[in-house]
Protein backbone atom coordinates (compact mmCIF):
# COMPACT_ATOMS: atom_id res chain seq x y z
CA UNK A 1 0.00 0.00 0.00
CA UNK A 2 1.53 3.22 -0.86
CA UNK A 3 0.60 6.03 1.60
CA UNK A 4 0.51 9.64 1.58
CA UNK A 5 1.54 12.27 3.70
CA UNK A 6 0.86 16.23 3.32
CA UNK A 7 3.75 18.11 5.06
CA UNK A 8 2.74 21.93 5.96
CA UNK A 9 6.26 23.42 6.10
CA UNK A 10 8.97 23.67 3.72
CA UNK A 11 11.21 24.25 6.23
CA UNK A 12 11.43 20.97 8.18
CA UNK A 13 14.50 19.28 7.69
CA UNK A 14 15.92 16.71 5.17
CA UNK A 15 16.83 14.20 7.70
CA UNK A 16 12.90 14.08 9.14
CA UNK A 17 11.77 14.37 5.47
CA UNK A 18 13.40 11.15 4.65
CA UNK A 19 11.76 8.87 6.81
CA UNK A 20 8.52 10.05 6.18
CA UNK A 21 9.68 9.03 2.38
CA UNK A 22 10.69 5.98 3.32
CA UNK A 23 7.28 5.01 3.68
CA UNK A 24 4.98 7.45 2.08
CA UNK A 25 4.55 9.65 -0.88
CA UNK A 26 5.16 13.30 0.53
CA UNK A 27 3.74 16.47 -0.96
CA UNK A 28 5.45 19.41 1.08
CA UNK A 29 3.61 22.77 1.37
CA UNK A 30 6.00 24.96 -1.71
CA UNK A 31 5.36 28.36 -0.18
CA UNK A 32 6.87 30.02 3.15
CA UNK A 33 4.83 29.89 6.15
CA UNK A 34 1.41 28.00 7.25
CA UNK A 35 -0.52 26.98 3.94
CA UNK A 36 -3.93 28.89 3.66
CA UNK A 37 -7.09 27.54 5.32
CA UNK A 38 -8.37 26.31 1.91
CA UNK A 39 -5.61 24.86 0.36
CA UNK A 40 -4.90 22.82 3.75
CA UNK A 41 -8.63 22.02 2.88
CA UNK A 42 -8.13 20.03 -0.28
CA UNK A 43 -4.46 18.85 0.73
CA UNK A 44 -5.86 16.62 3.02
CA UNK A 45 -8.45 14.64 0.99
CA UNK A 46 -6.38 12.34 -0.30
CA UNK A 47 -3.84 11.98 2.47
CA UNK A 48 -3.32 8.97 5.16
CA UNK A 49 -0.89 11.13 6.95
CA UNK A 50 -0.93 14.85 8.24
CA UNK A 51 3.22 16.04 9.21
CA UNK A 52 1.82 19.43 10.83
CA UNK A 53 2.93 22.22 13.84
CA UNK A 54 1.76 24.86 15.66
CA UNK A 55 0.03 27.31 13.04
CA UNK A 56 -2.09 24.96 11.63
CA UNK A 57 -5.91 24.41 13.36
CA UNK A 58 -6.57 20.65 13.25
CA UNK A 59 -10.36 20.58 13.82
CA UNK A 60 -13.25 18.36 12.99
CA UNK A 61 -13.77 20.09 9.56
CA UNK A 62 -10.47 19.53 8.40
CA UNK A 63 -10.76 15.87 9.39
CA UNK A 64 -13.76 15.50 7.56
CA UNK A 65 -12.01 16.84 4.68
CA UNK A 66 -9.31 13.99 5.57
CA UNK A 67 -11.32 11.26 4.66
CA UNK A 68 -8.35 8.40 4.88
CA UNK A 69 -6.49 10.56 7.60
CA UNK A 70 -4.93 7.80 9.77
CA UNK A 71 -2.46 10.37 11.78
CA UNK A 72 -1.85 14.13 12.71
CA UNK A 73 2.12 14.48 13.35
CA UNK A 74 2.59 17.98 14.98
CA UNK A 75 6.16 18.99 15.40
CA UNK A 76 5.76 20.53 19.02
CA UNK A 77 5.27 19.66 21.84
CA UNK A 78 1.72 21.49 22.77
CA UNK A 79 -0.99 20.12 20.93
CA UNK A 80 -4.20 22.70 21.75
CA UNK A 81 -4.00 22.96 18.35
CA UNK A 82 -5.68 19.94 17.42
CA UNK A 83 -9.56 18.90 18.68
CA UNK A 84 -8.64 15.89 20.30
CA UNK A 85 -12.22 14.71 20.95
CA UNK A 86 -12.80 15.44 17.41
CA UNK A 87 -9.72 12.89 16.20
CA UNK A 88 -10.55 10.55 18.44
CA UNK A 89 -14.00 10.54 17.77
CA UNK A 90 -12.85 9.78 13.70
CA UNK A 91 -10.09 7.41 14.78
CA UNK A 92 -7.35 9.62 14.22
CA UNK A 93 -3.59 9.40 15.95
CA UNK A 94 -2.87 12.81 17.28
CA UNK A 95 0.92 12.80 18.27
CA UNK A 96 3.49 15.35 19.30
CA UNK A 97 7.04 15.93 20.25
CA UNK A 98 7.97 16.29 23.99
CA UNK A 99 11.33 16.44 25.86
CA UNK A 100 13.44 16.97 22.56
CA UNK A 101 12.96 20.64 23.50
CA UNK A 102 13.15 20.44 27.18
CA UNK A 103 17.08 21.78 27.64
CA UNK A 104 16.49 24.42 25.01
CA UNK A 105 13.41 26.07 26.09
CA UNK A 106 15.12 25.57 29.82
CA UNK A 107 18.22 27.75 28.23
CA UNK A 108 15.96 30.21 26.58
CA UNK A 109 14.12 30.73 30.61
CA UNK A 110 17.09 31.48 32.06
CA UNK A 111 18.73 33.74 29.09
CA UNK A 112 15.45 35.89 29.65
CA UNK A 113 15.75 36.07 33.31
CA UNK A 114 19.30 37.25 33.24
CA UNK A 115 18.35 39.75 30.09
CA UNK A 116 14.81 41.47 31.80
CA UNK A 117 16.64 41.17 35.29
CA UNK A 118 19.79 43.09 34.11
CA UNK A 119 18.61 45.58 31.27
CA UNK A 120 20.81 43.82 28.44
CA UNK A 121 18.16 44.84 25.10
CA UNK A 122 18.10 47.92 26.76
CA UNK A 123 21.63 48.09 27.02
CA UNK A 124 22.83 47.05 23.44
CA UNK A 125 20.07 49.50 22.34
CA UNK A 126 21.65 52.21 24.61
CA UNK A 127 24.85 52.38 23.13
CA UNK A 128 23.57 51.48 19.91
CA UNK A 129 21.67 54.65 19.75
CA UNK A 130 25.02 56.85 20.76
CA UNK A 131 23.35 57.30 24.63
CA UNK A 132 26.12 56.31 26.43
CA UNK A 133 28.03 59.83 27.33
CA UNK A 134 29.62 58.71 30.78
CA UNK A 135 32.04 56.23 30.40
CA UNK A 136 31.14 55.00 34.00
CA UNK A 137 28.17 56.32 36.51
CA UNK A 138 26.70 55.18 39.95
CA UNK A 139 23.35 54.22 38.45
CA UNK A 140 23.58 54.17 34.80
CA UNK A 141 21.40 51.14 33.06
CA UNK A 142 21.10 48.98 36.58
CA UNK A 143 19.19 46.44 36.91
CA UNK A 144 18.35 44.00 39.12
CA UNK A 145 20.31 40.86 41.10
CA UNK A 146 19.41 36.97 39.57
CA UNK A 147 21.80 35.50 42.09
CA UNK A 148 19.76 34.81 45.92
CA UNK A 149 16.57 35.84 44.64
CA UNK A 150 13.46 33.86 44.44
CA UNK A 151 12.10 31.90 41.43
CA UNK A 152 8.69 31.02 41.32
CA UNK A 153 7.95 28.19 38.79
CA UNK A 154 4.28 27.52 37.74
CA UNK A 155 4.08 24.40 36.39
CA UNK A 156 6.85 21.89 37.20
CA UNK A 157 6.88 19.55 34.23
CA UNK A 158 10.21 18.77 32.49
CA UNK A 159 10.76 22.36 31.40
CA UNK A 160 10.37 23.83 35.13
CA UNK A 161 12.11 20.82 36.42
CA UNK A 162 15.29 21.61 33.90
CA UNK A 163 14.64 25.66 34.45
CA UNK A 164 15.09 24.55 38.11
CA UNK A 165 18.36 23.01 37.73
CA UNK A 166 19.83 25.94 36.16
CA UNK A 167 18.46 28.20 38.74
CA UNK A 168 20.39 26.55 41.58
CA UNK A 169 23.68 27.87 39.77
CA UNK A 170 22.81 31.00 40.52
CA UNK A 171 21.93 30.37 44.38
CA UNK A 172 18.36 31.12 43.81
CA UNK A 173 15.53 30.39 46.39
CA UNK A 174 13.38 28.22 44.34
CA UNK A 175 9.16 27.64 45.13
CA UNK A 176 6.95 25.89 42.37
CA UNK A 177 3.19 25.71 41.91
CA UNK A 178 1.64 22.47 39.62
CA UNK A 179 -1.38 20.98 40.02
CA UNK A 180 0.81 17.34 40.75
CA UNK A 181 2.75 17.70 43.37
CA UNK A 182 6.47 16.78 42.53
CA UNK A 183 8.01 15.56 45.85
CA UNK A 184 11.08 13.50 45.02
CA UNK A 185 11.72 17.29 42.96
CA UNK A 186 11.54 19.12 45.88
CA UNK A 187 13.89 16.66 47.28
CA UNK A 188 16.78 16.10 45.24
CA UNK A 189 16.92 20.08 44.21
CA UNK A 190 15.84 21.24 46.98
CA UNK A 191 12.67 23.17 46.46
CA UNK A 192 9.77 23.96 47.94
CA UNK A 193 6.11 23.61 46.97
CA UNK A 194 3.66 26.28 47.85
CA UNK A 195 0.20 27.36 46.84
CA UNK A 196 0.12 29.15 43.45
CA UNK A 197 -0.73 32.56 45.21
CA UNK A 198 2.18 32.34 47.56
CA UNK A 199 4.44 31.06 44.83
CA UNK A 200 3.28 34.49 42.99
CA UNK A 201 3.50 36.59 45.69
CA UNK A 202 7.27 35.47 47.29
CA UNK A 203 8.75 35.42 43.22
CA UNK A 204 10.86 37.89 42.17
CA UNK A 205 10.61 36.49 39.03
CA UNK A 206 7.71 34.11 38.13
CA UNK A 207 8.48 31.61 35.25
CA UNK A 208 5.59 29.86 33.18
CA UNK A 209 5.51 26.53 32.23
CA UNK A 210 1.91 25.02 32.23
CA UNK A 211 0.23 23.76 29.37
CA UNK A 212 -2.49 25.87 27.62
CA UNK A 213 -5.59 24.05 28.68
CA UNK A 214 -9.04 25.50 29.23
CA UNK A 215 -8.42 25.42 33.63
CA UNK A 216 -4.79 27.48 32.79
CA UNK A 217 -6.00 30.00 30.03
CA UNK A 218 -5.77 33.68 31.57
CA UNK A 219 -4.48 31.77 34.66
CA UNK A 220 -2.16 34.72 35.15
CA UNK A 221 -4.48 37.56 34.92
CA UNK A 222 -5.17 40.71 36.77
CA UNK A 223 -5.98 39.42 40.21
CA UNK A 224 -2.88 37.44 39.97
CA UNK A 225 -0.46 40.00 38.73
CA UNK A 226 -1.63 42.13 41.41
CA UNK A 227 -0.23 39.69 43.80
CA UNK A 228 3.36 40.15 42.38
CA UNK A 229 6.37 42.69 44.11
CA UNK A 230 6.31 45.67 42.31
CA UNK A 231 10.10 44.48 41.55
CA UNK A 232 9.04 41.53 40.59
CA UNK A 233 9.34 40.20 36.67
CA UNK A 234 7.25 37.86 34.20
CA UNK A 235 8.57 35.27 32.30
CA UNK A 236 6.37 33.37 29.59
CA UNK A 237 8.01 30.63 27.24
CA UNK A 238 4.94 28.36 27.32
CA UNK A 239 1.47 29.82 25.75
CA UNK A 240 0.70 33.02 24.85
CA UNK A 241 -2.82 32.43 26.28
CA UNK A 242 -2.28 31.52 29.78
CA UNK A 243 -1.13 35.48 30.37
CA UNK A 244 -3.85 37.91 30.04
CA UNK A 245 -2.32 39.83 27.69
CA UNK A 246 -4.55 42.81 28.46
CA UNK A 247 -4.40 42.69 32.04
CA UNK A 248 -0.61 42.39 31.85
CA UNK A 249 -0.25 45.51 29.79
CA UNK A 250 -2.33 46.85 32.23
CA UNK A 251 -0.01 45.74 35.15
CA UNK A 252 2.88 47.05 33.63
CA UNK A 253 1.85 50.53 32.77
CA UNK A 254 0.24 51.15 36.10
CA UNK A 255 3.73 49.84 37.72
CA UNK A 256 2.07 46.70 39.26
CA UNK A 257 5.51 45.04 38.63
CA UNK A 258 8.62 46.05 37.30
CA UNK A 259 8.94 44.06 33.23
CA UNK A 260 8.47 41.40 31.48
CA UNK A 261 10.20 38.75 29.35
CA UNK A 262 7.82 37.20 26.48
CA UNK A 263 8.57 34.57 24.10
CA UNK A 264 5.29 33.94 23.11
CA UNK A 265 1.50 35.82 22.85
CA UNK A 266 -2.11 35.76 22.33
CA UNK A 267 -1.71 36.23 18.96
CA UNK A 268 1.24 35.09 16.67
CA UNK A 269 3.02 36.77 14.94
CA UNK A 270 2.12 39.63 17.34
CA UNK A 271 1.30 42.76 15.72
CA UNK A 272 3.37 46.09 15.59
CA UNK A 273 0.47 48.01 17.39
CA UNK A 274 0.77 46.05 20.34
CA UNK A 275 1.85 48.12 23.46
CA UNK A 276 4.10 45.91 25.39
CA UNK A 277 6.69 46.16 21.90
CA UNK A 278 6.73 50.04 22.61
CA UNK A 279 7.88 49.29 26.64
CA UNK A 280 11.78 49.37 27.47
CA UNK A 281 11.09 46.85 30.58
CA UNK A 282 9.28 44.06 28.26
CA UNK A 283 11.50 41.64 26.20
CA UNK A 284 9.85 39.86 23.05
CA UNK A 285 11.17 37.49 21.17
CA UNK A 286 8.90 35.67 18.33
CA UNK A 287 8.74 32.16 20.03
CA UNK A 288 11.88 31.33 20.00
CA UNK A 289 12.55 29.58 23.16
CA UNK A 290 12.50 25.54 21.35
CA UNK A 291 14.81 27.35 18.64
CA UNK A 292 17.99 25.71 18.41
CA UNK A 293 19.33 23.63 15.52
CA UNK A 294 19.48 20.49 17.77
CA UNK A 295 16.23 20.77 19.25
CA UNK A 296 13.99 22.06 16.04
CA UNK A 297 15.95 18.90 14.01
CA UNK A 298 15.14 16.47 16.94
CA UNK A 299 11.21 17.90 17.00
CA UNK A 300 11.25 16.76 13.49
CA UNK A 301 12.95 13.40 13.47
CA UNK A 302 10.43 12.53 16.59
CA UNK A 303 7.41 14.06 14.58
CA UNK A 304 8.28 11.74 11.67
CA UNK A 305 9.27 8.56 13.72
CA UNK A 306 5.46 9.28 15.33
CA UNK A 307 4.50 9.23 11.47
CA UNK A 308 6.09 6.45 10.07
CA UNK A 309 4.79 4.31 12.82
CA UNK A 310 1.03 5.48 12.78
CA UNK A 311 0.80 4.91 9.21
CA UNK A 312 2.44 1.00 9.73
CA UNK A 313 -0.58 0.47 12.32
CA UNK A 314 2.19 0.99 15.15
CA UNK A 315 1.48 2.83 18.29
CA UNK A 316 3.21 6.06 17.94
CA UNK A 317 5.59 6.92 20.58
CA UNK A 318 3.94 10.12 21.85
CA UNK A 319 0.39 9.59 21.04
CA UNK A 320 -1.81 12.35 22.86
CA UNK A 321 -5.33 10.30 22.12
CA UNK A 322 -4.62 7.04 23.49
CA UNK A 323 -8.31 6.31 23.48
CA UNK A 324 -8.05 5.83 19.79
CA UNK A 325 -6.65 2.40 20.63
CA UNK A 326 -9.51 1.33 22.58
CA UNK A 327 -12.26 2.10 20.58
CA UNK A 328 -10.54 0.35 17.96
CA UNK A 329 -9.93 -3.02 20.10
CA UNK A 330 -14.05 -2.61 20.29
Amino acid sequence: MVYRVYVTSNEVPQEALEMVRSVAEVKVNPEYGTPPRDVLMKEVADIDGLYCNITEKIDAPLMDAGKHLKIVASMSVGFDHIDLDAATKRGILATHTPGVLTEAVADETLGLILAVGRRLVEGDDYVRKGRWKLKWSPMQMVGRDIYGKTLGIYGLGRIGIAVAKRAKGFNMKIVYYDAIRNEEAERTLGIAYKPKEEVIRESDYLSVHVPLLPETRNSIGGKELKMMKKTAYLINTARGGIVDEQALIDALRAGTIAGAALDVFEKEPVGTDNPLLTMTNVIVEPHLASGSIESRTAMAVLAAQNLVAGLKGEVPPNLVNRQVLESRRR
